[in-house]
């Protein structure tokens, strides 16, 4: 509704109450509630399932309409994200916001900092959640009741122009609150418990679930070892209890990503149910590493497969888990990902140990053989060391073409000594357009970088307590934060409004009036940063 419609159906709201109404004010009304869009999280997980489908439908035409994210820990890291592409690119478009479970292991558990292996306490992913959209909605919030004090300056000015467009702008005005993409791990304890996790997530904003098949007691950071996989017919039983539970609560368009870590997996915990030849339990247990034997070889508490009248032993760790042949990781993703589609999943993530687009490719080629429009969400992780794999890379492709690479030691690449050199260059070019290229080539519809903010926040601390308890003291502070923040227009600069000081300040003008206190006076030394 445009804010004239709004002030005009209050007006008439406020008329019909008989004078008892007479102290609201129908504009204020209509500001607050432009400043609230989205009452509760499920209107946002419709809306922004509404984005991602349309996006993905945009991508499927032209690749080149690839998605991104960022990985947020905290609502006001996300609100600062959102601000910032705002202000830099002029529209929150294909940018969306990562919630990772590693992050909010190390750094949201009250436990204190957690391993990624699911031992978080799962409540605290859709309270990050909820917590993320209450600083984006307060972004908006902040945004338009700047818009509103400009409106009230050029009223007073009696500048109709400017008025004018300030009412263009609040009418299409657009909202901070964009896709979270959250990380559900392996689904927390059976298809029960996912389901019940699901709903929490959805009901505080969700709109994309991603779900890896792991085992929920084993589950490890996908750049770990040790990882242990299930059969299909576990992970899918987890796969129908999100879309139930998004079905359940209205939001028929959620968005299920579906990650496969069988490249780096070697082990399952079970071996999968088989009643025919060929079928899903039977082709995962083909990937087992069995040894041939006869009855005679048999010995007490053995594990034996039968397979085309052959008595098959798995390989059985001291863990009792079961091992894979080595080598079959990437036909294993395949399966995984062509039964993950279907069976419901609307995009794929597998998990790989270098960021490489022709291995990458090399699995969605053959995935894309049964389902054309497969897309990738990817992993363009911070565990890998880019500098490193991208230089190795063009080393290795100089040496194919018959380049002299005498000048260089493959295995000591990241070397400070190469940082001029053509081969570097050219690495930091391929990684500068990593993500078009893997969009282009590789079917990956959405990057994202699972720990940024984590590792920025670390570098950005270092660098300040280097200075300020060094020689620089207090100057340390004032080059390095607060006149880069001034010169760079960042918002934060103002702390007091972007805490939500001037928003007071309006709420109490409008409940009390001219006998409003308010905070913003001429004594506020946020006015130092007019």
């Amino acid at each position: 509704m445009a804010y004239q419609d709004h002030i005009i159906e209050m007006s008439q709201l406020i008329k019909s109450k008989n004078g008892t109404w007479d102290g609201i004010n129908a504009e204020s009304v209509a500001r607050m509630r432009l400043q609230n869009r989205f009452k509760t999280g499920l209107e946002i997980a419709r809306y922004t399932a509404g984005i991602m489908r349309k996006d993905m439908a945009a991508y499927d035409a032209d690749p080149a309409n690839y998605t991104q994210s960022l990985g947020c820990w905290h609502g006001f890291i996300a609100q600062q994200k959102m601000i910032s592409i705002k202000k830099h690119f002029k529209s929150t478009d294909r940018r969306y916001i990562y919630l990772s479970g590693w992050m909010i292991a190390a750094l949201r558990s009250e436990f204190g900092p957690l391993p990624d292996q699911s031992m978080h306490e799962k409540t605290s992913v859709p309270a990050l959640i909820e917590e993320i959209y209450t600083f984006l909605r307060q972004a908006d919030a902040r945004e338009l009741g700047m818009l509103f004090r400009d409106l009230d300056a050029a009223r007073a000015a009696g500048d109709k122009a400017k008025e004018q467009k300030i009412l263009d702008q609040v009418d299409n005005f657009q909202t901070h609150v964009v896709p979270i993409i959250a990380d559900i791990d392996a689904g927390f304890g059976n298809a029960e418990a996912t389901y019940l996790l699901a709903k929490k997530m959805i009901e505080a904003g969700a709109c994309a679930i991603q779900i890896e098949n792991q085992v929920s007691d084993e589950k490890q950071c996908g750049h770990q070892d040790g990882k242990v996989t299930v059969p299909h017919e576990d992970f899918l039983a987890k796969i129908r209890a999100v879309r139930y539970a998004f079905l359940e609560l209205g939001v028929d368009n959620g968005i299920i990503v579906t990650r496969t870590d069988s490249l780096g997996a070697g082990l399952t915990k079970q071996i999968a149910v088989s009643h025919a030849p060929g079928d899903l339990g039977d082709q995962y247990n083909s990937f087992l590493d069995c040894e041939e034997i006869s009855p005679a070889d048999m010995k007490n508490g053995d594990v034996v497969l039968n397979r085309n009248g052959k008595l098959l032993r798995p390989k059985r760790l001291p863990s009792n888990l079961f091992q894979f042949r080595e080598g079959t990781g990437e036909d294993r993703c395949v399966l995984d990902s062509i039964t993950s589609l279907q069976n419901g999943a609307d995009l794929l993530w597998i998990e790989t140990e270098k960021p490489h687009v022709s291995q990458i490719a090399g699995m969605m080629d053959r995935i894309r053989e049964v389902f054309p429009n497969a897309k990738l969400a990817y992993n363009n992780s911070p565990s890998f060391n880019w500098t490193l794999n991208f230089r190795q890379q063009v080393y290795d492709a100089m040496k194919a073409e018959g380049k002299d690479v005498s000048a260089y030691n493959r295995d000591a690449l990241m070397s400070v000594d190469y940082d001029g050199t053509e081969l570097a260059i050219i690495a930091d070019e391929k990684i500068r357009t990593f993500q078009a290229d893997g969009a282009k080539r590789a079917g990956i519809f959405h990057h994202l970088i699972t720990l940024p903010t984590y590792h920025t926040a670390a570098l950005s601390t270092d660098n300040l307590a280097k200075e300020y308890f060094g020689s620089q003291g207090m100057l340390g502070y004032v080059l390095g934060v607060q006149r880069q923040e001034i010169r760079q227009g960042i918002a934060c600069v103002k702390h007091q409004n972007m805490s939500g000081s001037d928003l007071g300040d309006d709420h109490k003008e409008y409940f009390a009036g001219e006998a409003a206190l308010k905070a913003g006076g001429v004594h506020n030394t946020m006015n130092q940063f007019a």
